[in-house]
C-alpha cells in the first residue's frame, strides 16, 4: 500500500466539488471522484480531469450510507492511500425551525456529519499508517454565524467545524493536517430561489464567489505551502463574516 498523489473528493460532480476536483487534477493529483447519482455530470468532470492529464476513478455512493462507503472504498484502499481527502458532499433543506420536519433535520445532518464520519473513518487509518495526509472539510459561513431558515444546515456545518478542530489535534503528530474551508455565497445551485438583490448589499465585495475561488483555497491547503496550517477554518466569503 503506497501513499500516492491521489485526492478523494466527495460530492464532486457539480458546484464546488467539481471545481475542487478539476483544480486538484491541474495540481497533479489523480482523482477519486465520489457522487451520489448524477452519472452524466460525473462523467463530464472525469473528462476534464483526464484532459488535465490525470486519472479519475468514479465512485457512485451515498456518503451517508456507511456500508456503501465501505464497499466502494475498501478495495481501492487496499492498494493506495489518498494524500488528500476533501469532504464536500452536502445539501440544504431550508425551513424555519417551527415548520421543519424531522426528515429535513435528519437528512441534512446525515449527509454532512455522518458523511464526514463514514468517509473519513475509512481513509484515516490508512493515512495514519503512512504518517501523511490532508483532510479538508468544506464548511460554510452558516456554520460560523446564525442564518435564519437554516437551523439544520448551520448545525451540521458548525458540527463539521468542531470535528475539524478536534480531529486536527488528534492526528497532527502523525503528519496529517486537518482544516476546513468555509464558503459564503457561491455561484452554485444552492443560490437558486434566493433574493440576491437583498443579499448582495450585505457582502462587502458586492458579489457572490465562484466555485473556483473555493477550489483555490483547497488547492493551497493541499500544497507544500500549507505544511504548518492545522485545525484552521479558511473563510472564502467576500468579507460577509470576519469572526
Amino acid at each position: 500500500m503506497s501513499i500516492a498523489k491521489i485526492a478523494l473528493v466527495t460530492g464532486g460532480s457539480k458546484g464546488i466539488g467539481k471545481a475542487v476536483a478539476l483544480r486538484l487534477a491541474h495540481d497533479g493529483f489523480d482523482i477519486w471522484l465520489n457522487y451520489k447519482s448524477d452519472t452524466h455530470a460525473a462523467q463530464a468532470v472525469q473528462k476534464g480531469i483526464v484532459h488535465a492529464g490525470q486519472k479519475c476513478t468514479l465512485l457512485p455512493f451515498d456518503v451517508s450510507d456507511g456500508e456503501a462507503c465501505k464497499q466502494a472504498l475498501a478495495p481501492l484502499l487496499e492498494a493506495d492511500t489518498p494524500f488528500v481527502l476533501v469532504n464536500n458532499a452536502g445539501f440544504a433543506r431550508d425551513a424555519i425551525m417551527a415548520m421543519m420536519s424531522p426528515r429535513e433535520w435528519h437528512d441534512v445532518l446525515h449527509i454532512h456529519l455522518d458523511g464526514f464520519y463514514n468517509v473519513t473513518s475509512q481513509v484515516l487509518p490508512k493515512m495514519i499508517r503512512k504518517r501523511a495526509g490532508r483532510i479538508i472539510n468544506i464548511a460554510s459561513t452558516s456554520g460560523q454565524t446564525g442564518v435564519g431558515g437554516q437551523v439544520n444546515y448551520s448545525a451540521a456545518k458548525a458540527g463539521l467545524i468542531g470535528a475539524t478542530r478536534s480531529l486536527a489535534v488528534e492526528v497532527a503528530k502523525r503528519n496529517i493536517l486537518v482544516n476546513a474551508v468555509s464558503p459564503g455565497f457561491i455561484e452554485t445551485e444552492m443560490l437558486s430561489g434566493l433574493h440576491m438583490d437583498k443579499i448582495l448589499p450585505t457582502i462587502p465585495q458586492n458579489r457572490v464567489g465562484m466555485p473556483e475561488e473555493v477550489a483555490g483555497a483547497v488547492s493551497f491547503l493541499a500544497s507544500n505551502d500549507a505544511t504548518y496550517i492545522c485545525g484552521q477554518v479558511i473563510a472564502v466569503n467576500g468579507g460577509i463574516f470576519t469572526g
